[in-house]
């Protein structure tokens, strides 16, 4: 693919094992390409706008209007949207107003970077598109947490059609839970206007855990001024209404304020005209972002987001965003079009589409910020397990697709974990398991933290490190990023030397299955880590060390 540095006969082992943790493909494997189409794939739950482990929308419905838009952790981040063709309104996304007839929902396609449903009924059809561009060799762009929200009408039986579409986002979309207040105003931002959602208290970084949502920052829905463009912030209900019976919104905004978040709901809210559709595609364009001002801590820092690193705020994100928004659209259609190629080629339609959910699900389990000399560093996120940021037996699972997509993305992830390794802060002789819990990176929590090796992963983690940082070595083809920690490499391969061959009772990835003796799997892995390290050695000219441990 574009500016990848992995040729392509790795590519099928590389994304089977990094998305699915499957087998890689088999000739039967490769035989599925000549089968018969599969049927329209049903996702679990449909990616609409996913970032991160907290800016993490999804649709849990067979059709958009067939339930909210929920958060991950399966909380409300309600979306909704309606559309009104020659006065006669009907939904496009969420159950309410609950006597909106829906638009019938004809297909759905999820994409690497984009979410496509199609609508229609015997005069209009309709085109909803989430855009969110997760291309990650562009880091600066991938970075941004905005998705754009595209309406596309035209005219199905050759006559124009008016057209008005609205679209809104809720404030719970920037509260932990819908009890907290919230405030809200609208900004004008060059030719956008944006409207701003955010709680009151704005604990910054205040909370860590798994099954919890951002309650700092600010929640940004945007568009271009134009022409029957109108933007109001206010109860949901409310103007909802006035689409429904006149099709267009209030003009003034609420002003009952702070609130709960429950308290009327309220969103903001965008009414865009599309005017007479004739057959000729006709479309409009809505921003969501959010600007969480800080997003993690490691050792105890507050770190920016990565597309802040250069003194950027959410004026300039949007604008930026706004600017690159056609050639977003080619881009992200162009990588889709050629990873889907790929996959389908290699491993079949139905191995094509699971990749394709698979690709902005595990993306949006990290977050990029910058350190702070601007550099990248990228945070996974334990979701649904314990909330760990940072652990490396999640890094392993997920670096392929990094190492195939993006190394640089592989070595931001990595080297959070090899400066606490060789920081005075850590005094065992084996790797970490984690940094801490999200979004605080500031020590292992995990078994003994930093105290004891009780319940500790060494043989895991130690294993996970040493082939992670073969396979960056490999790519860059030279050892110059593993150089400055040799010290703590040499000395996570000695513990595997003394340790791995027949390991003690101790935990491994499948922590749910208890301690256990003699894993052969820990085994298994140790002996590969330690291959790993003697290509790193021979890599450096040690030979004599690469042939003795190979």
């Amino acid at each position: 693919m574009h500016q990848m540095l992995v040729s392509r006969r790795y590519f099928t082992a590389f994304l089977a094992v990094a998305l699915l943790g499957g087998p890689f493909i088999t000739a039967a494997g490769r035989a599925q390409a000549a089968t018969p189409a599969p049927a329209p794939l049903r996702p679990p739950s449909v990616p609409l706008v996913a970032h991160d482990p907290y800016f993490s929308i999804w649709s849990p419905a067979d059709e958009l209007t067939g339930a909210d838009t929920r958060h991950w952790t399966g909380k409300p981040h309600t979306l909704s949207s309606l559309v009104r063709i020659d006065g006669k309104t009907f939904r496009l996304m969420g159950t309410e107003p609950a006597g909106v007839p829906a638009l019938p929902q004809t297909r759905l396609q999820v994409l690497p970077t984009r979410t496509i449903y199609q609508f229609g009924n015997t005069q209009v059809g309709l085109t909803l598109t989430f855009t969110t561009p997760a291309i990650p060799y562009e880091i600066e762009v991938l970075s941004r947490p905005v998705t754009y929200v595209t309406f596309e009408a035209r005219s199905l039986d050759g006559a124009p059609h008016s057209v008005q579409v609205y679209s809104d986002a809720g404030a719970e979309l920037a509260v932990n839970v819908p009890t907290q207040r919230v405030q809200w105003n609208r900004q004008n931002m060059g030719g956008l206007t944006a409207l701003r959602l955010g709680s009151v208290d704005q604990p910054v970084l205040a909370k860590k855990g798994d099954d919890i949502r951002i309650d700092w920052g600010y929640l940004y829905v945007a568009a271009p001024r134009a022409d029957g463009t109108q933007f109001v912030l206010g109860p949901r209900a409310e103007i909802q209404q006035a689409f429904v019976t006149g099709g267009r919104v209030p003009a003034a905004d609420d002003r009952r304020m702070p609130r709960a978040a429950n308290d009327a709901r309220p969103v903001g809210a965008v009414r865009l005209e599309l005017g007479r559709v004739g057959g000729r595609p006709v479309a409009r364009m809505v921003m969501l972002a959010y600007d969480d001002l800080y997003s993690v801590t490691y050792m105890g820092r507050r770190l920016r987001p990565y597309w802040r690193r250069n003194g950027a705020d959410a004026s300039r994100l949007l604008q930026t965003a706004a600017r690159d928004y056609a050639s977003l659209q080619k881009r992200c259609a162009d990588f889709d079009s050629e990873l889907m190629a790929d996959l389908a080629r290699v491993g079949g339609e139905r191995y094509a589409r699971l990749t394709a959910l698979a690709h902005r699900q595990a993306l949006a389990a990290q977050k990029v910020v910058a350190d702070a000399k601007g550099a990248p560093l990228m945070f996974s996120k334990e979701n649904f397990s314990n909330g760990c940021i940072g652990t490396v037996d999640i890094l392993y699972p997920a670096a392929p697709q990094l190492l195939l997509m993006s190394p640089t993305l592989t070595k931001a992830s990595l080297v959070a974990i090899l400066n606490y390794g060789a920081s005075p802060r850590w005094k065992f002789p084996f790797a970490p398991h984690d940094l801490g819990t999200y979004p605080r990176a500031d020590g292992q929590v995990y078994g003994g933290g930093e105290r004891t090796e009780e319940n500790q992963m060494p043989v895991e983690e130690s294993g996970n490190m040493l082939i992670l940082l073969a396979a960056v070595a490999k790519i860059d083809g030279d050892t110059r990023f593993c150089d400055p920690y040799w010290k703590q490499i040499a000395q996570w391969a000695r513990y595997l030397e003394d340790k791995g061959f027949d390991p003690e009772s101790q935990l491994s990835t499948d922590d749910f299955a208890g301690h256990l003796a003699h894993n052969v799997n820990l085994s298994a892995k140790a002996i590969q880590a330690l291959g790993a390290y003697s290509i790193l050695c021979e890599m450096r000219g040690d030979r004599s060390e690469a042939t003795s441990l190979r």
